[in-house]
């Protein structure tokens, strides 16, 4: 009798949002909807946390649409990852930048040691193709639960 090894296939989503401020929340539930979909629930909570700090960025300091992506990479890992169409990459995103803590009351500065304390590994991809509809760049942020590690 031969044994089937069960396999977890890989799946992404994309969900392009309009600037607007009710776009974080629309992907922060989308994210919801789509990890208890595919039975990972236990990481929407993380995963709404980093999605929604990006899209949050994005709509902040960045004009036009913005995109949340969902995509796993393989058993037990979940990429988060938000493009947007301005190139400038976020002081302490690249891996090796450390970010300064935010001064004591100040009411900003927070989210992306949010994001990187939340993440396996975290990067960014600048789209190098100007006048094209899908320049700018794409802040991703690995995440992992232990169901499948």
């Amino acid at each position: 009798m031969a044994t089937v090894t069960p396999t977890t296939p890989t799946w992404g989503y994309t969900l392009h949002l309009p600037r607007d401020p009710r776009s974080p929340g629309v992907g922060r539930a989308t994210t919801r909807a789509v990890l208890a979909a595919h039975g990972i629930a236990e990481l929407a909570d993380v995963a709404e946390l980093v999605g929604t700090e990006l899209l949050t960025n994005a709509h902040l300091h960045t004009r036009g649409e913005y995109a949340l992506k969902l995509r796993s990479r393989e058993p037990g890992q979940l990429t988060v990852a938000v493009w947007d169409n301005d190139p400038r990459v976020p002081f302490g995103f690249r891996e090796g930048e450390s970010l300064a803590a935010p001064a004591d009351g100040a009411e900003g500065g927070r989210g992306l040691q949010v994001v990187r304390a939340c993440a396996e590994s975290w990067g960014v991809s600048v789209m190098r193709q100007w006048g094209a509809s899908w320049g700018g760049k794409v802040l991703w942020v690995d995440c992992q639960w232990r169901g499948l590690r």
